[in-house]
Parts: structure tokens; sequence; C-alpha cells
């Protein structure tokens, strides 16, 4: 009967992820990158000046700098190591272009997704919360499917792959250290518990010290690399390109692999359009949606463009990818031996902790926020907590096939829930750009109010317009 379920679920979650996923994110990214008239280049420069501004501290709020680094910690994950290098094990250097194409293509659909976050968040005791969920039940009037969203989201993130994120980590210093895995598990869950049980400001606060920790070793090792190797990264980028469009591929029945590595390698590393970051999206204090939507665009392009790249380079100037039986961690583990010795498989080590643990937070908050959705009761949330921290120790010591076969399933349901919403709803995110670049060119600072778009209902946390409320008095 087991042997059937696991079949079962395994051909249904390759349809999902290896034909209708990818076929439908290509789609809306096209989309929204067209009808946003390519908001991801032509304000490539604003997303700069929006980050640069939004790191304000405040004590009773989450800074909007603090919503980018919880996204940024559930979006760069061991699949930043671990999936780059799967891509380009299986689908060869050229896989690496079409990663870049689709993080391009993609960030579109993150703007949408987090802008409408921001139209739809709520208020509660500790600040803003918001995401799918919300602005399905608030934006369509569609509880239902709100509710579907956040039991998916809850059940895959929150749940199932923190123990997969904690197996990682497990396996990893078992692998460099020896050391023994239910231990570490125990004292990772200790650690992650008094993050947790902390509340949103810490889990803010720790995102924003470890996103930041580790992106910039990572990215120092990945530039020392390149640096080293100067005189050969034209050849490597030259490598890149035409194995992405070469003839030989074509000719061997390689090119479709290529293009599907990369493009599903990059869907699941920066996670545009699948409704997890507009989670983290909502809870910032901003002026103005758009501005929020600029910053997670801007994320997808960081995780991607620099992060991902990062490994692919540290990989491709190594011989380690042309050596057979070598495949993701294993590969980049070997590459990086290749560049500064023995001791690398420590480091990374060290590495896939920091990218691992980071990746924990994220996901427990992206549940916490719908488990408040569903139920805002304490006794819930804490049956959450308790649940999380659970699959934290049980993923350290076990591995389960079933277990993340279904989270994959259930993460394949919620993207098509979301990409329908976001479909439904991108009108109001196409109106709140137009009016923000409306006020830019007007040379303000961009605010948004409740009726800066005609027909808008169900909007909680902005205020009425100045002229509005003097025309109502």
């Amino acid at each position: 009967m087991q042997q059937i379920l696991q079949s079962l679920i395994s051909v249904t979650s390759d349809f999902l992820w290896s034909k209708l996923l990818i076929v439908l994110l290509l789609i809306c990214g096209f989309y929204f990158t067209f009808r946003s008239k390519f908001v991801q280049i032509g304000m490539l420069k604003e997303m700069f000046v929006v980050l640069k501004e939004s790191n304000v501290r405040s004590k009773d709020s989450i800074s909007p700098f603090q919503a980018f680094c919880i996204s940024m910690a559930a979006r760069v994950g061991t699949g930043n190591i671990t999936g780059i290098a799967i891509a380009i094990g299986l689908g060869g250097p050229g896989a690496v272009f079409w990663m870049w194409v689709i993080a391009i293509i993609g960030s579109a659909s993150s703007f949408i997704e987090s802008t409408l976050a921001q139209v739809y968040k709520v208020k509660d005791k500790t600040g803003f919360r918001g995401g799918p969920a919300y602005y399905m039940a608030l934006g369509l009037n569609k509880r239902w499917m709100g509710v579907l969203f956040a039991v998916l989201i809850t059940l895959s993130f929150g749940l199932v792959f923190n123990a997969v994120q904690s197996n990682t980590i497990t396996l990893a210093f078992e692998n460099s250290f020896g050391t023994n895995r239910l231990m570490l598990g125990l004292v990772m869950t200790a650690a992650f518990a008094g993050i947790i049980f902390g509340g949103i400001k810490r889990i803010a606060k720790m995102s924003e010290y470890i996103v930041v920790t580790m992106a910039v070793l990572y990215i120092c090792v990945a530039l020392f690399i390149v640096l080293a190797n100067i005189t050969k990264m034209p050849e490597v980028l030259e490598l890149i390109v035409k194995s992405a469009f070469g003839f030989e591929q074509f000719a061997g029945g390689t090119f479709g692999a290529i293009i599907l590595q990369g493009v599903k390698r990059g869907l699941f590393s920066n996670e545009a359009g699948m409704g997890s970051a507009p989670n983290a999206a909502a809870t910032a204090t901003t002026s103005h949606p758009v501005k929020q939507g600029l910053i997670q665009a801007f994320g997808v392009l960081t995780d991607t463009l620099v992060i991902c790249s990062s490994t692919a380079f540290i990989i491709l100037l190594s011989n380690a990818y042309k050596q057979p039986g070598l495949d993701g961690i294993q590969l980049t583990q070997a590459a990086l031996s290749d560049h500064i010795g023995s001791w690398a498989s420590g480091s990374l080590a060290i590495m896939v902790f920091l990218f691992a643990f980071s990746t924990l937070i994220g996901n427990y908050f992206y549940g916490e926020t719908n488990i408040e959705f569903l139920k805002s009761k304490k006794s819930v949330l804490l049956f959450y907590r308790c649940s999380v921290l659970a699959m934290v120790v049980f993923g350290s010591v076990a591995k389960v096939q079933l277990v993340w076969d279904l989270a994959d399933l259930f993460m394949g349901f919620m993207v098509v829930v979301n990409l329908v919403a976001i479909l439904l709803l991108s009108k109001v995110a196409f109106a709140a750009l137009h009016d923000y670049k409306q006020q830019k060119r007007a040379g303000k600072d961009p605010v948004f109010y409740k009726d800066s778009i005609k027909g808008l209902d169900n909007i909680e946390c902005w205020d009425d317009s100045p002229s509005s409320s003097e025309m109502t008095r």
C-alpha cells in the first residue's frame, strides 16, 4: 500500500513540478513583465533607492529591510548550494544562463504578489501580517481559498521543509566533523525555540543578522575565488552562453534538459510567484505597497543573480563538474576543495548551517502567519510552535522520503492556488504601480491611501486620503 501511495505521489509531484508549474510560472512571469512595462528592469535603480531608505529602526514595527531579510532567510537556503550544483550536473553549464533568465522574468511575479500582500495586510497586536491567504480572503472574497492556501503552506514550509533543513545541517556536520546528529539537533532546536518564542520582532532581528552574515560570507568566498581565477572568467561566461544555445547540445538531445534544469532550479531557489515571500512582505511598515513590491523583486534578483551565481562560478572555475559521479553538495564540496584546499568541507558545513538555519526561521514564520489566519488562539499557535520544534528534532536524525514528497506535492498545489489569485488581482497591483509612478513624477515620496485605487474593498491598514477626509466633514 505504501509503495502504491509513494508512486502516486511521485507521479503527481513530477507532473506538477516538471510540466504544469514551470509553464504556469513562465506564462505569469511574462504576463506580469509586459503588463508592468518591465518593472524589474525599468525600476532597478528605484529598488536600490527604496532598499537603502528602508532600514529605519523602530521598536514598534518591522522595517521594510527586516521584512526583506525574513523573506531572504527562507528564499536563500541550501538550494543555493546544492540546487545549482544539481542544475549544472544534470543540465550542464548552460543551465546557469536559463537560471538567470527565469530570475529576471520571475521578479515581476514577486513584485505583484508582494505588492498585493501590502495592499491587503491586516493589523494585529504585534504589528502587521498578511500574504496570499489574506489577499484571497479580502481581495477575492474567497476565504475558503485562503484557508486552503494557509493549510498547504503551513504543512509544507512550516513543518516538513524545516525537517528537511534540519536533516541537511546534521548530515553536513556529521560528514565534516563527525558530530552526533541527535545532539546537534537538540542544541539547534533549543536555539531555534529561543528565537520563535520571542515573537515576530525577534524573528526579524535574527533574520537580519543571519542573512547579512550568511550572504556576505558566501559572496566573499566566491569573490575571492573569482578574483584568483579572473583570467578564466571570460572563458567561463562564454561556456555558459555557448552551452545554453549550443548546436552540440541541441543535436545531442540535451537542449531541453538544459532549459528545464535552469528554469526549475531558478524557480525553486528564488520562489518567485510561489506565495511564500508575500507573508514576510506584508509585515513591513511602509508608506506605499509598491515599495515592498520593489524590495521583494530585488530579493529575487539578489538570490539568483548574485548568490546562485556565486555557487555556479565556484563550480565552473574548477574541473569538478567534469568528474563523473559528483552531484549536489558533493560537487560543490569538490569544487571548493580545488580552490581553497581540503578544509573546504568544514567551511562549507558552516555555510550550510547558516543557510539552512536562516531558512528554518523564514519557513517557521510563513507557517505562523497562516496559523494566525486560520485561528488566532494562543493555544493553537503554541501547538504549532511545539510541532515545528518536534519536526526539527525528527529531521535531524531521520529521512522519510514519503513525507518530503508529500511536502513537494502540497507546495505544488499551493503555488497553483497562489498563481490563480495573483492573476485575478493583478490589476490592483498594476494600479498601485501607476499611482506610485505618478507621485514620483510629481516629485513626491509616494504615499498610499485607501482611495488611491477606485473600487477597492476590505482595506484595513491604509488611511483615507486628506482630500477624502475633508470631503466627508
